[in-house]
């Protein structure tokens, strides 16, 4: 039997395909060479933008029209699957398993109906989610590890609460074996997720072992594994109001833990922050990032800035673009607000205009391209080191790598340099990507 999975979306998602997918092996399953070829397609989907979910339709209704011509299981899940269980079937009837954010324990019933040529009536519901025990592609050098799941801000624009539940954080014990089976399968590079990686509460014994704790004790399991194996260690996401000043102490304190954070915003204006729901204040974010900055050199920030939102004026947008300056994002990911049912925001008045949206934007992704080449071209010159992830797709005989600062470096070196370290001089742009030579001591 043979299947594929396509996945958009977040890493979440890439890492719970990635668990999907061992369950495939687990039974003998083998990929397609082709997805029309597949016995089996699996789609996770992402309800959190409105593009994902078109594309996401665009792939189901293209299966749906393959399985006239033959024969295939065509299964949906992810964010999409758990806001439309209902609707998603009666759309399309060429569905044949809608799998929702608690019901991942029943695929492995699904693929044994599967290959005995029979259909499952009821899918099996757990009322917690269960975490996987691997996300890891055999032969790849980078993993994504889960540490908790669901999510209790409730953001007045954001779907994720309502599909993924509350927050869960998931048994340190089991983190700690996850990685002791990655570093030994030959993974150097694992980022550590969750929908707000520093709200991770775990009861352990009577007492509650938090973010900063687990970061200390996966620091501390890892050293004493000895060297050569697990060498960076990224998460993702940072909500900043639970960023605390421990988290900070643990980066400054441990290179195991890569010079990056994603830290997301959304806006740079108090009053579009507090009809968000974010829980912080514009001061507060750039104390935190002054903080970060001023205690972990070399550092660099990333975000999320989300315009026209309900209400939004243009001083608001000035407040965000000063905002941006300030803080120096080495890349941020810029979109403009499109509501989405079952959030607060879908039902707010003084909505902006598409066409006043669409220009506040351009100016945001303007300037930010504009810190970005300013950012980049001030680091010519200087050494880094650099985890080698592929050959370049322009030339064969150089290999596209990045830095702690999540920086892409292309630079010349055989294809078997992947999946392993280097240390490379920046010494010229390429776009948004660095061109290096490579220097002694990695």
């Amino acid at each position: 039997m043979t299947y594929c999975i396509e996945t958009y979306g977040c890493q979440m998602n890439k890492a719970e395909s990635s668990a999907l997918e061992t369950i495939f092996r687990e039974r003998g399953w083998t990929t397609a060479a082709l997805p029309e070829e597949a016995d089996l397609v699996l789609i996770n989907t992402c309800s959190v933008r409105a593009t994902a979910e078109t594309r996401a339709w665009g792939r189901i209704d293209h299966f749906a029209a393959l399985k006239r011509q033959r024969k295939m299981t065509l299964v949906v899940t992810g964010c999409m699957a758990e806001r439309m269980r209902k609707s998603l079937e009666d759309r399309q009837k060429a569905i044949d398993y809608v799998v929702g954010t608690f019901q991942k324990q029943s695929f492995g019933l699904i693929l044994d109906a599967v290959a005995q040529g029979r259909k499952l009536e009821v899918l099996e519901e757990s009322p917690s989610f269960v975490f996987s025990s691997s996300h890891h592609d055999p032969g790849a050098f980078r993993a994504f590890v889960p540490i908790m799941h669901g999510c209790d801000n409730f953001c007045s624009y954001c779907i994720v609460p309502y599909l993924r539940g509350r927050e869960t954080s998931r048994d340190p014990g089991s983190i700690l074996a996850e990685l002791d089976s990655l570093e030994n399968s030959g993974v150097r590079e694992v980022t550590l997720l969750g929908q707000n990686v520093n709200s991770y509460r775990h009861c352990e014994n009577g007492s509650v072992v938090d973010f900063p704790a687990l970061m200390r004790r996966i620091a501390s399991h890892l050293r004493s594994r000895g060297a050569g194996g697990i060498r960076w260690i990224r998460f993702l996401t940072s909500h900043p109001k639970d960023l605390s000043p421990e988290v900070i102490s643990v980066m400054a304190e441990e290179p195991l833990f890569c010079r990056h954070v994603h830290l997301c915003v959304q806006s740079g204006s108090d009053a579009v922050l507090s009809v968000m729901n974010r829980k912080y204040t514009r001061e507060r974010y750039l104390d935190l990032v002054a903080d970060m900055k001023a205690r972990i050199p070399g550092l660099s920030l990333s975000t999320d800035i989300l315009v026209g939102f309900p209400g939004e004026t243009e001083d608001d947008v000035d407040a965000t673009l000063d905002l941006m300056r300030r803080v120096g994002y080495v890349y941020s990911y810029m979109y403009h607000f499109n509501p989405r049912e079952g959030t607060p925001a879908a039902k707010m008045e003084n909505r902006v205009p598409d066409k006043v949206k669409k220009e506040r934007l351009s100016r945001v992704i303007f300037l930010q391209k504009e810190m970005t080449g300013e950012l980049m071209r001030s680091r010519l010159g200087q050494a880094d080191e650099v985890l080698v992830e592929a050959v370049s797709k322009r030339k064969k005989n150089e290999v596209l790598a990045r830095t702690q600062r999540d920086e892409m470096v292309v630079f010349p070196a055989a294809s078997s340099r992947i999946g392993s370290f280097a240390r490379v001089r920046l010494i010229s742009l390429s776009g948004n990507t660095f061109r290096a030579e490579e220097i002694d001591g990695a």
